[in-house]
């Protein structure tokens, strides 16, 4: 293109190679610009909504099957053991045992669910979902 914006008396050999050499550093750069603008208009067009994370995570991750899922963080109310000071009944019932996270006051708020065959960086996809998600919400990603 720059050859065609000469004149034709200077359309020499030694021309073309020098316009070519000039032009091809201004092109790459420019390519580098175009990638930048569109890697941030993708960043600006999602946000920390469940739809849009989502999106975000199957377009980085699993583009073809588009698996990955989020549903709410579990909220189980807790259950005490009483002492004998406090007199309260012994019977204690079916118990069962749940991690930090899965309680409703100190839980987890959203659960990424990634395929268990899905290949991927923990690490990146922790990046990502910090990258998207709200300052207070806290999460955890579980393969299923």
């Amino acid at each position: 293109m720059a050859v065609l914006l000469t004149p034709t008396f200077l359309r020499g050999e030694l021309m073309k190679a020098w316009l070519e050499l000039i032009v091809d550093d201004i092109d790459s750069i420019h390519y580098q610009w175009l990638q930048f603008r569109s890697d941030n208009l993708y960043k600006l067009a999602h946000n920390s909504q469940i739809c849009y994370l989502r999106k975000a995570l199957n377009d980085r991750f699993d583009p073809s099957l588009r698996r990955i899922e989020i549903s709410s963080g579990n909220a189980f109310t807790r259950q005490y053991i009483y002492t004998d000071a406090e007199q309260k009944p012994k019977w204690l019932g079916t118990m069962y045992l749940y991690g930090d996270e899965d309680y409703e006051d100190t839980g987890v708020d959203f659960i990424v669910k990634v395929p268990t065959d899905l290949v991927f960086s923990v690490y990146a996809m922790t990046a990502l979902v910090d990258y998207y998600k709200l300052a207070s919400k806290r999460y955890k990603i579980i393969k299923v």
